[in-house]
């Protein structure tokens, strides 16, 4: 079985890299690549790929061009960072494209390759090609939420969504800026090809196992 993860940079430097998090992780993805299952894991950029981005702001006046590279870059060094901690056990290197590759290492991890779209877009794109059926997108919340609950203590988690709903909620009336779960782009190639995202926090490791090991866990079904 193949397993597809979407590990927010949020998630990998919160502020520090966050060492005892990558050790506990580590620790899990062995365990469950040991019993002869595959993983992909994909890496965001994260509150690197923003400092950066804000550095660069305040030197000059950046071009969205410009700026998307720099975010790109910050996603393939977390990749770096999670293909190194599992040296042996993954591919050679993080993926420099889009593209399927042969190998026998249970571990491929993936990054931005490119300005344009954005790494949950890549995620998608790595499900389809290795045939997944299910994304884990690993993000700071445990639910997707009808409303921001950061700004509205009103907001109503939602466990399960069809990919209808989930467009009716995030994709009609979007604008620039606004945060959605997984984006557009990204979802509409989910849908195409059945595969469901699982939004939950990312640091509850348990939960985590929970669903590897496809146990009923804490979170949000797309799909």
């Amino acid at each position: 079985m193949i397993k597809v993860i979407s590990l927010g940079g949020s998630i990998i430097a919160p502020d520090n890299i966050d060492v005892k998090f990558l050790k506990k992780f580590r620790k899990l993805i062995l365990a469950y690549i040991k019993k002869g299952n595959k993983v992909i894991i994909v890496t965001g950029g994260g509150k690197t790929c923003r400092n950066y981005q804000n550095a660069a702001r305040k030197v000059t006046k950046i071009s969205d061009y410009d700026l998307d590279w720099v975010g790109t870059i910050a996603t393939r060094l977390n990749g770096e960072l999670v293909r190194a901690i599992f040296s042996k056990y993954a591919y050679k290197q993080v993926l420099p494209n889009l593209k399927k590759v042969k190998t026998n290492k249970p571990i491929i991890v993936g990054a931005g390759v490119e300005p344009g779209h954005s790494s949950d877009y890549d995620t998608a794109v790595l499900a389809k090609l290795y045939k997944a059926t299910e994304i884990i997108n690993l993000s700071n919340v445990y639910y997707v939420y009808d409303k921001d609950p950061r700004k509205y203590k009103n907001a109503k988690k939602l466990p399960r969504l069809s990919w209808k709903q989930f467009f009716n909620l995030f994709v009609k009336g979007f604008k620039p800026g606004m945060h959605i779960p997984f984006d557009q782009k990204a979802s509409k190639l989910a849908q195409k090809h059945k595969i469901k995202v699982v939004v939950t926090k990312g640091t509850d490791l348990g939960n985590l196992k929970k669903i590897l090991y496809d146990k009923k866990f804490k979170g949000t079904l797309i799909g």
